[in-house]
C-alpha cells in the first residue's frame, strides 16, 4: 500500500511539475512576443523615457502592433536599416493609431509619423486621438545605398507624448516617371495673423493681389509649354484659404519664412486627396 501511495504521489508531482513548466513557457513566450521587435532598433532622445511594446490587444491585423508610449515629452522611434538602390524613388506605408498624441510646442510636424532617421524626410505627423489610418512617406534614395526607416512618436522638429500603434509596414520601389504633364497646387492664404516678438501682425491679400496671382499662374502654365516647345505642360489648381497663416519659422541667416510645418494642417487634406507634383504657397508677409 505504501508503495502505491508513493507511486501516486510521484505521478501527481510529475503532473504538477509539467503544468508549472508549461505555465512558465507560456509566460516566457508571451514576454518574448511582447518584446520581440525583429530587426527594428529602438531609439529615443531622452533615454528610458518611452516604453516600446508589441501589442496583442490593440492591432490592425492578425499580427501584434508596434506600440510606443511616452508619458513625458520625448522623440522615440524604432527603425530598421534597409538597402536601397541609388537614385530610385521609394514609398513606405503603414497603418497608425494614436491616443492623446501631443506635440511639445504645438508643432504640426511633430507626432506619429514615418521618417528617415538622421534626415528631415518624413510623412505627415498625426496628433490627437485617431483610429487606424494609412500614412505614407515618399522619398528618393539619391546617392544612398541604405537608409534607416523609422516609425516615430516625435520628430526631428521636436518632442511629443501620448501613445501610438504602428502596423502593416510596406516598402515599395517606384519607377522614375518620364511624364511631362505636371500638376501644381497653389494655395493662397488670404490672411496672415502671426505674433513675432510679442508684436501681433495682421495682413491681408487683396482682391487685386489674387487677380495678379491668377495671371502669374496662367503665364507660368503658358511659359512651361512654350519654352519646352510643347514637351511639358503645367496644370495649376488654385485654392483660396480663409484659414489664416498663424505661424512662421525662423532662420538665423534668412530670418522669418514659411516652412511646410507652418501650413501643413491647412493643406494636408487637399494634397492627400490629389496627386500633385509640386505645391506653391502664397502669403503676404509685408504691408
Amino acid at each position: 500500500m505504501a508503495k502505491k501511495e508513493k507511486t501516486l504521489f510521484g505521478r501527481i508531482a510529475y503532473i504538477i511539475t509539467v503544468i508549472v513548466l508549461l505555465i512558465l513557457l507560456y509566460y516566457a513566450y508571451q514576454f518574448y512576443q511582447s518584446n520581440n521587435f525583429n530587426d527594428f532598433v529602438r531609439s529615443e532622445a531622452n533615454l528610458y523615457t518611452s516604453k516600446f511594446k508589441r501589442d496583442n490587444d490593440v492591432k490592425y491585423s492578425d499580427k501584434r502592433s508596434y506600440r510606443i508610449e511616452s508619458n513625458e515629452y520625448n522623440d522615440a522611434m524604432f527603425y530598421e536599416k534597409v538597402k536601397v538602390n541609388k537614385g530610385q524613388p521609394y514609398k513606405v506605408t503603414c497603418m497608425v493609431k494614436t491616443e492623446n498624441v501631443e506635440a511639445k510646442d504645438g508643432n504640426s510636424g511633430v507626432g506619429a509619423q514615418i521618417s528617415i532617421e538622421g534626415s528631415t524626410e518624413r510623412s505627415v505627423a498625426i496628433q490627437g486621438t485617431s483610429d487606424w489610418q494609412k500614412i505614407e512617406l515618399l522619398f528618393n534614395s539619391k546617392d544612398r545605398e541604405e537608409v534607416n526607416i523609422g516609425f516615430r512618436l516625435g520628430g526631428n522638429l521636436g518632442e511629443a507624448k501620448g501613445k501610438v500603434w504602428f502596423s502593416d509596414f510596406t516598402l515599395e520601389e517606384g519607377i522614375l516617371e518620364n511624364n511631362s504633364d505636371w500638376d501644381f497646387a497653389c494655395f493662397i492664404f488670404k490672411t496672415t495673423n502671426v505674433n513675432i516678438n510679442n508684436n501681433q501682425i495682421n495682413l491681408e491679400v487683396t482682391d487685386s493681389d489674387i487677380r495678379d496671382i491668377e495671371n502669374t499662374i496662367s503665364r507660368f502654365e503658358t511659359s512651361c509649354y512654350t519654352l519646352s516647345e510643347g514637351k511639358m505642360t503645367a496644370n495649376c489648381d488654385i485654392y483660396e484659404l480663409d484659414t489664416p497663416l498663424s505661424s512662421l519659422s525662423y532662420d538665423d541667416e534668412f530670418g522669418y519664412y514659411v516652412a511646410p510645418e507652418d501650413v501643413e494642417n491647412q493643406i494636408k487634406d487637399t494634397i492627400s486627396n490629389n496627386n500633385y507634383d509640386h505645391i506653391f504657397v502664397v502669403v503676404r508677409l509685408r504691408r
